[in-house]
C-alpha cells in the first residue's frame, strides 16, 4: 500500500514524478489538483514513500527497508500530515491534526480514495464544518525545525489546503519562501482556486487528470472481482473517478438520500405543495454543513446530467439505473430556457451555505424558485 504499484491508471503521471527524483530534481512545493477522485492524494503518497525510500528501484520503493517498513504502518518520522478536522478541544484550545493521527490512518488503510465527508464520519464531525486551523502552522513550524530522524527529505503532504484558516496559509507561504533545508511540501488540493494566490506561485503545479475508463474497469474486476461487463458500466458511470467507482459496487447511502431529496424537492415544487416543501427544508438543515454542500453539488450534476439526456446521446450520460429512470420523465422538464437560470440558484445556495445563512431559509427559499423555474 502507498506505492506506485497499488495506484488506478496515471502512468504517465507516475513517470514524471519517479523521473524527478531519479533525475534529483525534487521541488520543494508541489500541488497536486484535479477533479475528486483521480488518484491525488494515493499519487502524493507513493511519491513521498519514494522519496524517503534510499533504495527505491527505477519503478517503485523497495517495500523492505525501514522506511518502507515505517510507511506501511504510517508511522515514519519525517512524514508529517495536515489536513481539515473539526475542533473537539476543551478550554478555547484549538484541535491540531495531530488529536485525529489515529483516525487519519485508519482512514488512510482502509483505503487512500476517499471523499471529504468519508473523513467527517471517521473523525465523529456531526453537523460542524471542517478546517485547518490557525495553531497547525505553529505545529508545522515545530515539527519541520527537528532533525530528520533517517537523515533524509522531511515530507509534509497538506491534503484540501483550501480549506485552511488565513493565519495558518500566512505562515505556510513564509515557510513555501524559505523551506528549511531538504524539506517537500506536497499540497492536495480539489479547489486549487481557493487557496491563497500567493501560495500557488510557490508551488509547482501538478494537474492530475482523469482515470481512463479502461483502467477502472480493470482495477474494478482484479482488486474488487467485478464481472467484466459491470465493471465497463461502472467505470463509465464513474467518469474517471475511482471513488465512485467504488461507492457504485459498495451502496453508498449518502448518494441514496441526495437522490431522494432531489426527486422529493423536484416532485413537491412541480405540484407546488407548500408545507411539504417546508418540511423538506428543514430536513435539509438537520444534515450538516458540509453534506449541504454535497448535496447542492449533487444537484448541479443531476440538473445537467438531465439537461444533456435530452439530446438522446447515452454515451454523454453518467447517471446509475435509479437517475436515468427518474430522468425519462423528468429530463423534458430541464431545457434551454431554465438550465442556466437552476444553475445560478444552486451556485447562490452554495455561497450562502458557506457563509453560515441559516440553512433552513436557504433550501426553502430556493425550492419555492423552482416552482417557477420548472414550468419555463
Amino acid at each position: 500500500m502507498f506505492s506506485f504499484k497499488d495506484i488506478i491508471g496515471q502512468e504517465a503521471t507516475q513517470k514524471r514524478l519517479i523521473q524527478e527524483v531519479q533525475e534529483g530534481r525534487i521541488p520543494h512545493a508541489q500541488l497536486f489538483c484535479g477533479p475528486a477522485g483521480v488518484g491525488k492524494l494515493p499519487l502524493a503518497l507513493a511519491y513521498a514513500r519514494y522519496i524517503c525510500c534510499p533504495h527505491h528501484t527505477e519503478t517503485d520503493a523497495c517495500g523492505t527497508c525501514p522506511s518502507c517498513v515505517k510507511w506501511d504502518k504510517l508511522v515514519h518520522p519525517d512524514v508529517h500530515f495536515v489536513f481539515p478536522i473539526v475542533n473537539k478541544a476543551k478550554g478555547g484550545k484549538a484541535s491540531v491534526c495531530n488529536d485525529f493521527l489515529p483516525q487519519w490512518r485508519q482512514q488512510l488503510l482502509a483505503s487512500p480514495y476517499f471523499y471529504l465527508n468519508h473523513w467527517l464520519d471517521s473523525m465523529g464531525a456531526e453537523n460542524k464544518q471542517a478546517q485547518i486551523f490557525a495553531q497547525e502552522s505553529d505545529e508545522i513550524i515545530r515539527k519541520l525545525n527537528l532533525k530528520s530522524s533517517e537523515g533524509g527529505y522531511k515530507v509534509t503532504i497538506v491534503w484540501q489546503p483550501e480549506k485552511m484558516n488565513p493565519t495558518c496559509a500566512n505562515k505556510l507561504l513564509k515557510l513555501l519562501e524559505e523551506p528549511p533545508e531538504k524539506t517537500v511540501f506536497l499540497l492536495v488540493s480539489e479547489a486549487p482556486e481557493m487557496i491563497l494566490s500567493t501560495i500557488l506561485s510557490r508551488t509547482q503545479r501538478f494537474n492530475i487528470p482523469k482515470i481512463e475508463e479502461t483502467e477502472v474497469a480493470v482495477a474494478l474486476q482484479t482488486k474488487y472481482g467485478v464481472q467484466p461487463k459491470d465493471s465497463e458500466t461502472i467505470a463509465h458511470l464513474a467518469n474517471g473517478n475511482f471513488i465512485k467507482a467504488l461507492e457504485t459496487i459498495h451502496l453508498n447511502e449518502e448518494n441514496e438520500l441526495f437522490f431522494n431529496l432531489f426527486v422529493s424537492l423536484m416532485r413537491l415544487s412541480y405540484q407546488r405543495k407548500i408545507r411539504e416543501m417546508k418540511q423538506w427544508s428543514e430536513q435539509l438543515a438537520g444534515i450538516g454543513r458540509e453534506r449541504q454542500k454535497n448535496f447542492l453539488e449533487y444537484c448541479q450534476r443531476m440538473i445537467r446530467e438531465n439537461f444533456i439526456y435530452n439530446l438522446h446521446r447515452r454515451e454523454m450520460n453518467y447517471m446509475t439505473l435509479p437517475e436515468q429512470n427518474f430522468a425519462t420523465r423528468f429530463a423534458p422538464f430541464i431545457n434551454e430556457r431554465n438550465v442556466m437560470g437552476i444553475m445560478d440558484e444552486l451556485s447562490e445556495a452554495q455561497i450562502h451555505i458557506e457563509q453560515n445563512v441559516n440553512a433552513r431559509m436557504i433550501f426553502f427559499d430556493f425550492s419555492l424558485k423552482m416552482i417557477v423555474l420548472l414550468k419555463q
